[in-house]
């Protein structure tokens, strides 16, 4: 899947400039549209980042941190490489159909003015919609890094929407300013802050940790320094390279109004394309057995398994994800025990058997494995699960993201390729766009989902109008929705078997709409769905789309997000308000091309678990009237109809 490239005199077009005008002035690079700029210095001691002539990222430091080796000398900018690069890539399985990959780029050669000479390249791109830069060090030689001295300075005192760096990155969003940051703490990516007085909202994130390590960002005296993360057993050095050095790239992703970032492809265009043919990956719903069950996970038996193929099969699902506890030997959920051996069903289970039944129903299996017993015999477990014909993969408990959890993610993701196998990483890091170079990883975790209600009251109303803003910018997130023991905050009990949720069905629905996961869990037990309100509208509802569209709403208080497949647009609308009696609100249609629609509203009633389910006629440019209850929802479907003659 080559990328094309739609404006040839644009691609790959690169001017060397004489040193000496080179290193007289700061290097600034601008977006296509003018807006957005990025500015190194000449010593490559600092860069700045504005948009709209107003500054967003102060001056900040720039650098790396040698272990064993002696740090740069001053530096002078001895030459630049400009690139103008405008394609479309096709993407597989995600929230477009193309993404569109335009920016203007440079390479920029420091060398030591003294001593050894060496050189530090800075590659630097600015897009309409953010910008991004990463360091390099050729040669063959290992680079021992202990950090970097990278950090981001806010322009102004903005509100920022954080969370706390964690290991499995399943911690709430709080919104506070900058000045607000405990000191010394580390802050997971993305950070999302909001500048009115610069008409900007931008998130803070990496991409591409391609043969690099994670990182979070550290608050200190108004800055967010960022700190690489070490293997366990190795604190020092942070990173060891085998040759060379390619980080992964800082981003600052921008635009309008947070929700504006929602449809960025930024981080993904960070990240090679794919090679090779990945039609064969199919996007989808799976029913689920561990959501519904105990935390131990379901026990091992046939009939058990059947009854949630036969679900799938009934409902049009095209997987059944099986969870913890199929495996031969000791072990639940959340262990690694020694003796389990995942390359074997446990006794009275046959595996190939039951793909086979499944098969027959249309259904296909994926499996639940630890990373601890994947990682040290990767190919003997991906080509069993092949030859028994497992369709993909949910692999779990990394909650790691050093340089060797990131060398697990893509290897996992190279071998599951060549498998055809679906990948899906739980006790995951946030999102690097690995997705746009292997897209049959699929989804993945790194989010406070709706396991939490199987054991806190964490997931409330707020959190879920959170993540649309926050943690999706990254890439999927794997949320688990579905739950249809539906509540209000009040009402609300913590169950570990068959859980409740605090928000209302219409919430439910709009989740398979507003959360982007290419693989969505429909997570209650299959009893929960019988003859049960919005089913059907969960039926229909896609899992990767051809075009995504922010209409409106703020951070962790309401949206309302559409998404088309086809012609055929779906919308989904949540609000966090507890206070009020609802929220009657009219959605404006402007998105929709020129016609006449069908639109079929599923819309919060009386009680969390009702639904009301109308009908109406629309034209492009209308106002839809939608109810929402407190902590609610409402999900759409628009089928254009032929024009009356």
């Amino acid at each position: 899947m080559k990328p094309v490239l739609t404006t040839l005199a644009a691609a790959i077009a690169a001017v060397l400039l004489p040193a000496a005008f080179a290193a007289a002035a700061p290097a600034t690079v601008t977006s296509p549209d003018g807006r957005v700029a990025i500015r190194i210095d000449e010593d490559a001691g600092h860069f700045a980042i504005s948009r709209g002539g107003k500054a967003v990222i102060a001056p900040s430091p720039l650098g790396l941190e040698f272990d064993g080796a002696a740090e740069f000398g001053p530096l002078a900018l001895e030459s630049r490489e400009d690139v103008n690069v405008d394609r479309n890539i096709p993407l597989v399985a995600t929230k477009a159909a193309t993404a569109r990959d335009h920016y203007r780029g440079t390479t920029l050669v420091f060398k030591e003015r003294s001593g050894a000479g060496r050189r530090l390249l800075i590659d630097v791109r600015a897009y309409d919609d953010g910008a991004a830069f990463r360091y390099r060090i050729d040669g063959a030689e290992a680079v021992r890094l202990r950090g970097e001295r990278t950090a981001f300075i806010p322009a102004g005192d903005p509100e920022c929407l954080v969370s706390v760096a964690d290991g499995a990155h399943e911690v709430p969003f709080d919104s506070v300013r900058v000045s607000q940051l405990r000191a010394g703490q580390a802050y997971d990516v993305p950070v999302v802050c909001s500048v009115p007085s610069a008409n900007t909202a931008y998130a803070i994130t990496q991409a591409n940790l391609a043969g690099y390590t994670g990182a979070a960002l550290v608050a200190e005296n108004g800055a967010l320094h960022v700190r690489l993360s070490a293997p366990p057993k190795r604190p020092a050095p942070a990173f060891v390279s085998q040759g060379g050095l390619t980080t992964a790239w800082r981003a600052v992703m921008m635009g309008n109004r947070a929700g504006d970032l929602i449809g960025s492809h930024l981080v993904g265009n960070l990240n090679p394309p794919p090679e090779g043919d990945f039609s064969w990956v199919r996007p989808g719903k799976a029913a689920w057995d561990w959501w519904s069950g105990p935390l131990v996970g379901m026990k091992p038996e046939m009939s058990s398994y059947k009854r949630f193929i036969d679900f799938a099969a009934a409902a049009g699902l095209p997987y059944y994800l099986i969870d913890a506890g199929w495996a031969f030997g000791p072990g639940g959920c959340c262990d690694a025990n020694p003796a389990t051996d995942i390359t074997r069903p446990a006794d009275g289970i046959d595996m190939p058997d039951l793909v086979r039944y499944a098969a027959a129903k249309g259904v296909g299996l994926l499996l639940w494995a630890h990373w601890e017993h994947v990682a040290p015999r990767m190919d003997e477990v991906l080509d069993t699960y092949a030859r028994w014909g497992i369709k993909g993969i949910k692999v779990d408990f990394m909650n790691r993201d050093d340089q060797d959890v990131v060398a697990f993610y893509h290897q996992i993701a190279q071998a599951t390729a060549r498998r055809h196998l679906l990948l899906d990483l739980h006790g995951a890091y946030v999102p690097a766009g690995l997705q746009r170079t292997y897209p049959n990883f699929i989804t993945q975790e790194g989010v406070m989902g709706a396991e939490w209600n199987k054991m806190d009251s964490k997931i409330t109303p707020r959190h879920n109008l959170m993540l649309p803003y926050t943690r999706m910018l990254a890439g999927p997130l794997d949320y688990t929705p579905g739950g249809f023991d539906n509540g209000t905050p009040a009402s609300f009990r913590v169950r570990e078997v068959n859980p409740q949720t605090q928000t209302t069905r219409g919430q439910a629905l709009a989740m398979y709409v507003v959360y982007d996961s290419p693989l969505q869990m429909v997570s209650g037990a299959p009893e929960s769905y019988r003859d049960a309100a919005g089913f059907d509208f969960i039926q229909r509802v896609p899992t990767a789309w051809d075009e995504t569209r922010f209409v409106s709403g703020t951070p962790g208080r309401d949206i309302v997000l559409a998404r088309r497949q086809g012609r055929t647009w779906y919308l989904g609308a949540m609000t966090a308000d507890e206070a009020k009696g609802g929220w009657p609100e009219k959605v404006s249609l402007r998105f929709l091309p020129a016609g006449r629609y069908r639109a079929t509203v599923w819309e919060d009633v009386a009680t969390p678990n009702e639904l009301r389910r109308v009908q109406r006629l629309v034209r492009a440019g209308d106002l839809l009237p939608l109810h929402l209850a407190p902590a609610g929802g409402a999900a759409a479907i628009l089928e254009p109809i032929s024009e009356e003659k």
